[in-house]
């Protein structure tokens, strides 16, 4: 490895003096025009993963439900997966160092993880359509070239696509085809040939207004329509052409406001669906025959996916190893209803898709979902192929969705610095500073059924604030007055928080 070379070629992406960006759940994020030294040197740490695992690694350019002027980049593993968490902190201390310093922390880092200056290495790149997104990941290009890696640029690809093309080209194809033909073929025939067993309550062709956010979603959706022949009609809005990315849309926007989207207009009983920037997001909403706004977001997906997998598995009649995977953030109706109406086992884990993958992988089904709309169902490959056979009719779901509407409200505060919130038990409790668990705990007792959090964010100085209680009333007085607690103990930026009620 030559880092002569290295260092000059790092000169031309130099660090901003004293910079300190971390590594977060999502990899790196903050404004496009403090990114370039980032893109340089996760290209440099993707070439070393890629030897140290002997594997294709992907780099997504993305900031995926950020505003437009934003953008971030985060690395893939072997098998599809979020980077490894010790490579996080790799990417953390090469990110941070000063110039002088860089060359020291990469070779620590090969010395450390036992890279082999002389295996081959393969990385393939996206990005989404930020106007800083081109720019960016040439940046990516420029450091996997610099150690003599080799490489393959997708161009513009939704994150999930990425994905799924670093696992089909490290399965050697058994996967599928790393390709976006590839890609398109094998969803949409999963999906043709479940809803071929679906009801279509009534209608002949089905149809779906999709808002892609602005986003590169609306690009793949467009590529792909042809594949689902006549069964499905796609209306696509916030497709780019008019708007700024995640500006009044996107899932994000959805889940927050609990309204539709800027530029679409619903009736009632429409399926309507939002993506977020880099399309790894996603949920529905529909208007009822009263013209109310009924949000089912992440929760709600698992709870019915959950309930159409445990009707199939009573049709195959064997006990099968089945859990749904949550964070402390998500519903706590929905976790009731799993637990003690389909006595569904439901399992905790920290913020983050990588830490409820992981645990999800555990079971023979494995079903998870985050309220924003990352998620999925895991299956073994045994009980994939019984699935297949056995899918049946999935029944509307309306009605129990409606159940589980809860009044919940997530609301967030810009701090000074979010390393000041630590958290515990799943992220469930705070840690420090001294006295805000105290004083959260103190304020949850006044409402019935509530409950209430606090965590940093992992990529921005804020801090999310999550409350529940019995009504929307209730759970907005606690949401703001966790909200006051947190501005005052963590070091509070701005104007105090504001009441919404």
């Amino acid at each position: 490895m030559d880092l002569e070379a290295v260092s000059k070629r790092s000169a031309f992406h130099a660090k901003p003096q004293g910079l300190i960006l971390q590594y977060g759940t999502a990899g790196f994020r903050t404004n496009a025009q403090h990114l370039d030294h980032i893109m340089f040197r996760m290209g440099l740490l993707a070439v070393l993963r890629s030897k140290q695992t002997k594997s294709t690694i992907g780099v997504m350019v993305t900031a995926s439900h950020n505003p437009e002027e934003d953008n971030g980049v985060k690395l893939i593993d072997p098998l599809g997966e979020m980077l490894a968490p010790t490579w996080e902190e790799h990417a953390t201390c090469l990110a941070s160092a000063e110039e002088q310093d860089m060359p020291r922390v990469l070779t620590a880092i090969m010395e450390k993880e036992a890279v082999d200056p002389q295996q081959a290495a393969f990385v393939v790149i996206g990005k989404d359509t930020r106007p800083s997104s081109e720019k960016l990941s040439q940046s990516v290009i420029d450091g996997v070239t610099v150690l003599g890696g080799q490489f393959h640029d997708y161009g513009l690809l939704t994150t999930p696509q990425l994905h799924y093309m670093v696992y089909c080209r490290n399965s050697g194809g058994r996967y599928g085809k790393a390709t976006i033909e590839g890609y398109c073929q094998k969803l949409s025939k999963a999906f043709v040939e479940l809803t071929k067993q679906a009801s279509c309550s009534g209608d002949e062709n089905r149809s779906v207004k999709v808002d892609c956010a602005n986003g590169i979603g609306a690009l793949k959706l467009k590529e792909m329509e042809h594949y689902f022949s006549q069964g499905l009609l796609v209306q696509l809005f916030n497709d780019g052409t008019e708007g700024r990315l995640n500006h009044l849309c996107g899932a994000d926007f959805v889940k927050s406001h609990q309204k539709p989207p800027q530029g679409m207009e619903m009736k009632s009983d429409e399926r309507c669906c939002s993506f977020d920037g880099d399309a790894d997001r996603i949920v529905y909403y529909y208007r009822d025959a009263d013209g109310h706004f009924h949000l089912i977001d992440g929760d709600k997906i698992a709870t019915l996916i959950s309930s159409f997998l445990k009707d199939l598995l009573l049709e195959i009649g064997e006990s099968l190893n089945m859990g749904v995977v949550q964070t402390a953030y998500a519903n706590g109706s929905s976790t009731r209803y799993l637990e003690e109406v389909m006595k569904v086992p439901v399992y905790c884990t920290k913020t983050g898709v990588k830490h409820l993958h992981h645990k999800a992988q555990e079971f023979d089904i494995g079903v998870y979902f985050e309220a924003n709309g990352h998620g999925t169902a895991l299956f073994s490959e045994a009980v994939e192929v019984k699935i297949k056979r056995l899918a049946q009719e999935l029944q509307d779901e309306k009605g129990k969705a409606a159940k589980m509407l809860a009044s919940i409200i997530d609301l967030f505060n810009q701090v000074a610095d979010r390393r000041v919130i630590s958290t515990t038990n799943a992220e469930r409790q705070a840690l420090t500073p001294p006295g805000l668990q105290e004083a959260i705990n103190d304020l949850v007792k006044k409402y019935k059924l509530a409950r209430a959090f606090v965590r940093p964010s992992g990529t921005e100085d804020i801090v999310r604030v999550y409350a529940e209680a019995d009504s929307q009333e209730s759970a907005d007085r606690l949401a703001y007055e966790v909200s006051l607690v947190v501005f005052q103990l963590a070091g509070g930026i701005g104007e105090k928080p504001q009441p919404s009620f």
